[in-house]
């Protein structure tokens, strides 16, 4: 977040003059009021309001990088911020009435911030409709960045009960297949390259099956190596050659170690199950036991 920040120093000490100036301008010219002079109901209301805008202002800076949309907001909500901090000064600061400056400074800043910010969000909202469709495999119908997994940058198992139960609530009868699957021998992979190159590696492996998929198809982070791929409107038949075809592409995917000069080819084991009106749980330990008889006939063979 720091980082993010740092792209907009100039934003934000810009703003920040902006504020001081104000202060300095108001305490130079005008006289402060009494105590019982002030009302602190228009303070509390005013100044709290101002310091809302100041923390939407850095979620945004802290959250988003240089752009058109990030300068719109940025902008609209800081003309809105300076006025909600003009009118809490003058709660504490009588202004002369012939300074007509502060009232066309607190009546112009307003509209206008609120304008802009409004044509800002135009703008947001034509970007969320283009990262949407990016994130279609990593989301589908829901999103909860709690549920995000930051080694593979897909969704964790939160996620699929929850895609899993909206299907089943939209349509009960729909046939809906899993196909889970994992790494042979993952473990001695991190033993013999180490956590950060096994993490690296779940993460070119998530793309790789992203890549492989239909976009109704939504991919989740089960456990540790193990993945969960939900099949909508697919019948077991189907969801077997989706299975097959991932499978094919992982057989064909030569992952670089960074630190060896060495290539690494990964087994993938898969099971897959579906089910008809059943509850979400009920397809997961489908979808597991499935896995289990799918190594243990490797085992055996």
């Amino acid at each position: 977040m720091i980082k993010t920040f740092l792209l907009h120093k100039q934003k934000i000490l810009l703003l920040g003059l902006i504020m001081l100036s104000c202060l300095l301008v108001s305490a130079w010219i005008g006289d402060t009021k009494y105590w019982h002079e002030i009302d602190w109901m228009d303070v509390v209301g005013e100044g709290g309001s101002a310091i809302a805008m100041a923390i939407w202002i850095a979620f945004i800076l802290g959250s988003r990088p240089q752009g058109r949309v990030t300068n719109l907001l940025t902008i609209g909500l800081g003309a809105m911020m300076v006025a909600f901090w003009q009118d809490a000064l003058d709660e504490f600061i009588r202004i002369p009435a012939e300074q007509w400056w502060d009232q066309w400074f607190e009546s112009v800043a307003m509209p206008l911030g609120i304008s802009i910010l409004t044509f800002g969000l135009y703008h947001w909202y034509q970007e969320q409709v283009v990262i949407n469709q990016t994130l279609k495999k990593r989301e589908q119908f829901y999103r909860e960045h709690l549920w995000f997994d930051r080694v593979t940058h897909i969704n964790r198992v939160d996620s699929l009960k929850k895609q899993l139960a909206l299907i089943g609530q939209n349509n009960p009868e729909q046939l809906v297949a899993i196909v889970m699957l994992d790494v042979a021998k993952f473990s001695w992979f991190n033993r013999e390259y180490g956590r950060k190159e096994g993490d690296r590696f779940l993460f070119h492996l998530s793309e790789l099956i992203q890549l492989n998929m239909s976009n109704q198809f939504l991919l989740t982070r089960y456990a540790s190596d193990r993945f969960a791929l939900i099949l909508p409107n697919t019948s077991i038949e189907q969801a077997n050659v989706v299975a097959n075809q991932i499978k094919q592409a992982c057989s064909h995917f030569y992952y670089h170690l960074n630190k060896h000069n060495r290539v690494y080819v990964p087994e993938i084991n898969m099971g897959v199950a579906s089910c008809d009106g059943q509850d979400a749980q009920d397809l997961i330990e489908k979808g597991n036991k499935a896995l289990a008889r799918a190594k243990q006939s490797l085992k055996v063979a």
